[in-house]
């Protein structure tokens, strides 16, 4: 048996008796917080566009999350997966350096409306992608995977979404191989939208939880894919990294689940920058620094995000989109100085053209520090240290980011950032209501009367 086959029997005989507790409970977070997210996405120009195209693809009977809207249940995993991406604030493996819960939560979503699953198979179906969804992103080495070009969020997220859409068909595991071999053959996404800001990285999240759904329903009518499409000699991991490690897709797999090893974002923006930003906040807030007093600020970065967040210099200086600040560490450096928060409303266009903030990444600097790679990527590590006028510097080291598991947000953190994030759109009772009954998902019996709750309702 080679590993496509392994992973997939693995992934047929999970079931949700065996999960524990805890695991249980993640999966209702991240769904909660997946919920927030893409309800605040879902009023972002991109996501404007897309439903603007789901729209002419016909009628259907899935929800939109944040509109008053429906589409066919393969476009309305496409658009809220480009919505749940579109603010930066979706949630990430460390390891894996990839996006989880937009792609496997669309998925899961669209396709349990559609098949009306309960909320126990819901949570079945979100864990086990989770599961390969991060251990291929593991295996591909994130930065390697990089170099080639590929967005590994894109990539690995079309197998994820396959599973998913495969447990809740109830495919056996011959089919579900068959339907990660078709899966391989749909994987794609191109890191080139940092050259413009474009909207693609948005699509990737979308598109994968969408063409994931497409390998499952063909393999399901009997269509044929390979069944060594992970380490096949042409392969995904040969195919999609400079440097994949085979060994990391089934290594451990029945000591743990990675869905309990993801974080939660609290800033809008790439989470590279996230660690130097909590690092920066801590130095502001403990010291109270005012922006005026800052002379100098210099932020020590893992290698592996360099190419994302500080190069080329003149553009990460020089931000011309919302997508070009989700992916500057200068921009964010400086906002965080001046507004002492990196949230939604501060990654927005007046912030990229304000002089203030033009004038604060000036005394930004980006450097590598070696040591902070030798514990990456289990450890998200950033230096911050900050001169001021009056010949006085202040450092800080963050080992752990705040949303990561060693340092999550709890409950009641996270409650507040769907709050924050969906008040726009949903009134409190209803934003209550969706709390109450995620806390309890595995008693719904219908996803798809339940999903209504979702759709806007101001």
């Amino acid at each position: 048996m080679g590993i496509t086959q392994d992973l997939a029997r693995y992934c047929s005989a999970l079931e949700f008796r065996q999960l524990p507790d805890v695991v249980v409970d993640r999966a209702k977070y991240l769904f909660l917080d997946f919920i927030g997210v893409t309800c605040r996405g879902s009023g972002v120009e991109s996501s404007k566009k897309m439903y603007r195209f789901v729209k002419e693809v016909g009628k259907g009977r899935s929800v939109l999350i944040g509109t008053k809207e429906r589409a066919p249940f393969l476009y309305a995993a496409l658009a809220n997966g480009t919505a749940g991406h579109a603010i930066e604030m979706d949630d990430v493996n460390n390891e894996s350096s990839l996006h989880p819960g937009v792609v496997v939560f669309s998925s899961a979503l669209a396709m349990s409306e559609i098949l009306e699953s309960t909320g126990r198979d819901f949570i079945e179906s979100a864990v086990t992608g989770y599961e390969v969804m991060v251990r291929l992103g593991k295996a591909i080495r994130p930065a390697q995977s990089y170099a080639r070009g590929f967005h590994p969020t894109a990539t690995c997220g079309t197998f994820g979404s396959c599973v998913v859409a495969s447990k809740l068909l109830g495919l056996d595991t011959k089919t579900m191989i068959s339907a990660m071999g078709i899966a391989g053959s749909q994987a794609a996404g191109s890191m080139e939208f940092l050259a413009q800001g474009a909207w693609t990285k948005r699509f990737h999240a979308g598109w994968a939880a969408h063409s994931g759904m497409i390998a499952a329903l063909l393999a399901q009518k009997g269509f044929k894919g390979p069944t060594s499409i992970i380490e096949g000699r042409d392969g995904f991991l040969h195919a999609y990294s400079e440097g994949a490690d085979a060994n990391r897709v089934l290594e451990g797999i029945h000591s743990g689940y990675e869905i309990l090893r993801t974080s939660v974002k609290p800033y809008a923006c790439c989470r590279y920058m996230q660690p130097p930003l909590d690092a920066i906040l801590k130095i502001v807030r403990e010291h109270h620094l005012k922006p005026d007093q800052v002379k100098r600020v210099k932020v020590g970065l893992l290698s592996a995000g360099v190419p994302l967040i500080a190069e080329p210099l003149e553009k990460k200086y020089s931000p011309q989109s919302v997508v070009d600040a989700q992916f500057s560490m200068p921009f964010a450096a400086a906002i965080a100085i001046l507004f002492r928060k990196a949230g939604f409303r501060e990654f927005q266009l007046s912030r990229i053209k304000s002089d203030d903030v033009k004038a604060m990444m000036q005394k930004v600097e980006c450097v590598v520090h070696p040591e902070l790679d030798r514990t990456f990527p289990k450890q998200w590590c950033a230096t911050a240290e900050i001169d001021t006028g009056d010949g006085r510097r202040y450092t800080a080291k963050i080992e752990y980011p705040k949303g990561d598991p060693e340092n999550p947000l709890s409950w009641e953190e996270l409650i507040e950032k769907f709050h924050n994030l969906s008040g726009q759109f949903m009134s409190r009772k209803r934003r209550m209501e969706i709390i109450e009954q995620i806390r309890h998902l595995e008693k719904i019996r219908n996803m798809k009367r339940w999903a209504s709750i979702l759709l806007r309702d101001r």
